[in-house]
């Protein structure tokens, strides 16, 4: 079947023949939760399975026990492991061109001066959107369950199929500041979840705050005359520390909004994004519309955000602002 331009479709196609590296690049940029992921290489590439399967450590070995000489030993069988399972979800976007524009730019310089303008929208639209969906509750029809799943603000919640009010080593860490959060009151709070976090050599490396949060805390450094540099992996990111953790500010504006008095105490070691290999911003084959002078190129990824240890995650909030 003829199509309005092959031009179009070569230089689209050898364009984003890099997609992953530049689509995932652009996220980085917009998000510095997929940045740290990225740079601990937890953006696992994956061939299939018809669900995402996180094996858990749930609890200790039950036949411990101090004993002397003759005595009887427990060897009962002890159930320590079970596992979180998620559901894949999928997410597309398309680089189009009619075929009245594309003999309108018949040069080929032309041509491709609008493919890089529409690969370019492209790729800003998907880093926007994975931004959000990083963040989300998953709520939106086929959306990743982002953080405001994976860690909740009373600690319970069903995430990976396992019901946190049934089995308690399932629930998030979570801490309400005293009184109206202030300057004054951040750090109490702070303090209070990060210890709750800690666990042996395991504890946050990423808080993400919104800008009220960030600039409570921010206030308490500079009366210290305290100012700590974001590491080289935070670059691109307004940053300071906390502890050992890297602190900043984001704005997703659907689901991380600048007043929203949150602040997600993060173990990235135990918080991954799962993508299909064949849908990581793959590009598929050209198409021609049946009923429409028009052609068109999409981009297809799939995968999941999932977590194999809520225990380590944390959640700071003010609920009597």
């Amino acid at each position: 079947m003829p199509i309005p331009s092959t031009t179009f479709t070569e230089i689209v196609t050898s364009t984003l023949r890099r997609h992953p590296a530049v689509v995932n690049d652009a996220v980085s940029k917009h998000n510095a939760l997929y940045r740290r992921l990225s740079q601990k290489k937890n953006i696992e590439l994956v061939s299939g399975g018809y669900e995402l399967v996180e094996n858990l450590d749930y609890q200790d070995n039950q036949t411990y026990q101090r004993y002397s000489g003759y005595d009887s030993l427990n060897i009962a069988q002890s159930d320590v492991l079970t596992a979180a399972k998620y559901e894949w979800v999928q997410a597309a976007i398309n680089v189009v061109a009619s075929g009245r524009e594309l003999r309108m730019n018949s040069g080929e310089e032309a041509i491709f001066k609008l493919a890089k303008a529409r690969m370019t929208n492209a790729l800003r639209t998907a880093a926007n959107n994975m931004s959000t969906d990083l963040y989300s509750n998953g709520a939106l029809a086929n959306q990743m369950g982002g953080l405001q799943l994976l860690i909740q603000s009373n600690g319970q919640g069903t995430v990976g199929g396992i019901d946190a009010a049934t089995w308690s080593f399932w629930q998030n860490q979570f801490q309400e500041i005293a009184g109206t959060s202030s300057k004054s009151t951040i750090k109490g709070g702070m303090n209070q979840l990060w210890l709750n976090c800690v666990r042996g050599t395991d504890k946050p490396d990423l808080i993400v705050m919104t800008h009220d949060f960030f600039s409570y805390y921010w206030e308490n450094l500079q009366d210290l005359q305290r100012y700590m540099q974001a590491d080289e992996g935070m670059a691109g990111f307004t940053a300071v520390k906390f502890m050992t953790a890297d602190v900043i500010f984001d704005s997703d504006p659907t689901n991380f909004t600048t007043t929203g008095e949150t602040g997600y105490f993060l173990n990235t070691d135990y918080i991954k994004l799962i993508v299909h290999r064949d849908a990581n911003w793959t590009v598929a084959e050209d198409r021609m519309s049946v009923n429409q002078d028009a052609t068109v190129i999409p981009l297809y990824w799939m995968g999941q955000a999932v977590t194999s240890n809520r225990a380590r995650q944390g959640i700071l909030i003010d609920a009597s602002s």
